[in-house]
């Protein structure tokens, strides 16, 4: 079968597939891989494909070391998420919104920019696009481009491993947000500095963000949704601080962790049953077309994380946008056949039932 993906203004046939799978479920032609030099030629790198030739270190796991800084900053992040649960009936209509507003723009900082254009360069983008999505993305507070990159590649080429950050098999709590209490595995710290990063080093506007990370992040993320609502429809400084700082902000952390949890234990799994990722719309709605997660880590690349197209995927309706706007282009697709050849091939069968 053909491997192909359409961009805006053609379709480009990039390797061939034959019908044994592996491990991970990633279909391999009969002497190897698929034709890796094609798809990093067409996306700049291949870093985000999983790597079967990993074993796990035999022996016993290195013991945990707690981050005790981090444990004390979330629990008092959420403990500041729910007291801003109990502002919301005193709040101003205004500033719900604006707290909606600014956890759909730092999500697409997420989803559209350090996911699926950085990590994933399943679509390309123009400068000023570049610009607002790592504004967005500085807004999200979710570690800079550059590092989130790297941990999100390292994730897919060692996925569910102990090179994984975030290896769903220790558990829905540590993929969550465990994996951000401890120490890392020294395999995911090894094979991170191991990774072909020049894309990321060579882009101006992500080694900015990365320079200037925690001002932008004090400005973007906390100074900014608070002092709107306060100054301009004079809103309570607590509301404001409480409801579309800290609340939205924890909000949008737990969207995206559940993309790392739940999608990964909770669902169907109709391109591959052989991996733990599923397809989960609850987690899409929150993550804005994140939660096709058996389909994402099949076909990393492609821009819509999901053969369905706007349906449950604000990110995928976003840049399609930005396309027709004239601001982002090349977006790449996996043909209906491959998908179906795929399905029919390593699924689990629940495609059949709709």
């Amino acid at each position: 079968l053909s491997k192909e993906f359409s961009s805006t203004s053609s379709t480009t046939t990039v390797g061939t597939i034959t019908a044994r799978m592996t491990r991970n479920g990633h279909a391999v032609m009969e002497k190897g891989l698929i034709n890796h030099a094609d798809l990093a030629g067409d996306r700049g790198g291949i870093d985000d494909i999983f790597d079967e030739t990993y074993q796990e270190k035999e022996g016993p796991k290195p013991p945990l070391q707690y981050v005790w800084r981090n444990i004390i900053l979330m629990s008092l992040l959420h403990l500041g998420a729910i007291f801003g649960l109990m502002l919301i009936p005193s709040a101003k209509i205004q500033t719900l919104a604006w707290a909606v507003l600014c956890f759909v723009v730092s999500a697409l900082g997420i989803t559209a920019g350090s996911h699926r254009l950085w990590s994933h360069r399943s679509y390309k983008a123009k400068l000023p696009l570049r610009i607002f999505l790592t504004i967005a993305n500085s807004m999200a507070f979710q570690n800079d481009i550059y590092e989130w990159v790297r941990d999100h590649r390292v994730h897919h080429k060692f996925s569910e491993t102990d090179a994984d950050p975030h290896n769903a098999k220790r558990g829905f709590f540590f993929s969550h947000i465990g994996w951000l209490l401890v120490r890392k595995h020294p395999d995911v710290i090894e094979k991170g500095q191991k990774l072909d990063l020049s894309d990321m080093k060579a882009d101006k506007v992500v080694m900015f963000q990365r320079r200037y990370y925690k001002p932008s992040v004090v400005l973007l993320c906390f100074t900014l949704p608070t002092v709107v609502p306060w100054y301009f429809w004079d809103e309570s400084i607590i509301i404001s601080f409480f409801i579309p700082a800290i609340l939205r902000y924890t909000i949008g952390l737990n969207a995206t962790w559940l993309v790392n949890s739940a999608a990964h234990m909770f669902g169907n799994r109709p391109y591959d049953q052989h991996i733990n990722p599923r397809e989960n719309p609850l987690v899409s709605l929150g993550a804005l077309g994140e939660g096709f997660h058996n389909y994402h880590h099949t076909f990393p690349y492609d821009y819509s994380t999901s053969e369905f197209g706007w349906r449950f995927n604000l990110t995928t309706a976003f840049i399609d946008l930005m396309c027709l706007l004239g601001l982002a282009s090349d977006r790449k697709k996996v043909s209906k056949e491959v998908i179906l050849a795929r399905k029919m091939r390593t699924g689990d069968g629940s495609h059949k039932s709709g």
